[in-house]
């Protein structure tokens, strides 16, 4: 990783300030990304956007702040972007300090504020050292996600149209995970949206995928995958229920998209699971009605006093270890709880159901 120390006046950095709303923040001739498209807005409090001025008026030392070099030649802001806001708009007349704006200052007081050198670390690498950098100097401020921190290293025509499907409020993907009902959760603005895809289409390999499409011409790709996300969700699982927006669609798509299923069919069991009070995990029934898996329903535990109901009918001894040369009584806490009936033949999570086995043979009996 190459990291360069440059000192650039406030005036340089701030020519061409402008702010966009979700179009992003620009400066420096336009030749920097203070904040790229549809990445969240993070803001100042008063009290720390009028210490970052009164910094600058009394030419006290500010934190060096860091850009990383694009491959088109400008730069993005890695750390600073919030200071680098507050003198923008301070010196754009968004906001007074002491009852003065800007423009209320005596030119001498404003040459000084534009005269003022920022520390700057120009920062250019591979793209994993640019990640590794990034995470290092992510530690104070406003906290990065992880996909904001990847769309600072993968620019490219590829992320400014990705972006644009997935990162802006109301954006495309959003309008048609939400339209019938919420299949996606999170947020497009804080990238929640783009990491969910990416992850469903490259078997949550994000970084690899950024990688490879980084200099597409779009991300068409990425968008129809989405679309047939959705619409095998809809046509398999038409009834909408709320607990749907936490469901890895994208992971049962990549799987089952070739398999047919009657909907009507796993309507009517997830129905009845919804139902069961043993299922702890509702949004796991439609992992479960596709695989047969029990691990995604948190089946309910028994409670340590059926436990105890059971090791005391029992006396100790396991069902299983009858006519073995084993041991016949065992403590409690060497036992473990198991459904005489099976969970999945109609067995529920209750006293009368409970029994204790030794751990080995409830695990051999369990598959564990």
């Amino acid at each position: 990783m190459k990291i360069d120390l440059h000192k650039i006046q406030i005036r340089k950095v701030i020519a061409g300030y402008k702010d966009s709303a979700e179009e992003g923040v620009v400066a420096y001739a336009g030749k920097l990304d203070i904040r790229p498209k549809y990445q969240r807005e993070f803001v100042y409090k008063e009290k720390q956007r009028n210490a970052v001025i009164e910094t600058i008026k009394n030419s006290f030392p500010l934190n060096v702040m860091y850009w990383m070099i694009r491959e088109d030649g400008g730069y993005e802001v890695l750390d600073g972007q919030q200071r680098t806001i507050s003198i923008g708009q301070y010196v754009n007349g968004d906001f007074s300090l002491n009852d003065r704006f800007f423009h209320n200052l005596t030119k001498e007081e404003q040459d000084k504020i534009l005269d003022y050198e920022l520390m700057i670390y120009f920062c250019e690498g591979t793209d994993k050292e640019r990640l590794d950098w990034f995470r290092i100097i992510n530690i104070a401020g406003e906290k990065l996600t992880d996909q904001e921190i990847r769309n600072a290293v993968y620019t490219g025509p590829w992320l400014s149209d990705a972006k644009l499907k997935f990162s802006k409020t109301h954006c495309a993907a959003y309008l048609l995970a939400n339209d019938g009902g919420q299949l996606v959760s999170g947020s497009p603005i804080r990238q929640e949206y783009l990491e969910t895809a990416l992850s469903w289409i490259n078997d949550g390999k994000i970084e690899d995928y950024m990688a490879k499409h980084q200099h597409d011409k779009n991300a068409d790709k990425l968008w129809q995958y989405f679309q047939n996300v959705v619409a095998w969700t809809r046509k398999t699982f038409p009834n909408y229920r709320r607990e749907m927006s936490n469901v890895p669609w994208g992971v049962l798509y990549n799987e089952f998209k070739d398999k047919k299923f009657d909907s009507k069919k796993l309507e009517k069991e997830i129905t009845e699971l919804m139902q069961n009070e043993d299922v702890t995990k509702k949004s796991g029934i439609y992992e479960y009605v596709l695989t047969g898996n029990e691990k995604f329903l948190n089946i309910r535990a028994f409670t340590d006093k059926m436990k105890r109901e059971a090791y005391e009918r029992q006396k100790g001894i396991c069902p299983h270890c009858k006519g073995e040369n084993k041991k016949k009584k065992w403590e409690i806490e060497e036992m473990e709880a198991d459904h005489i009936t099976p969970w999945h033949e109609g067995g529920k999570t209750t006293a009368e159901n409970c029994q204790m086995l030794c751990k080995e043979h409830n695990r051999t009996k369990s598959g564990k």
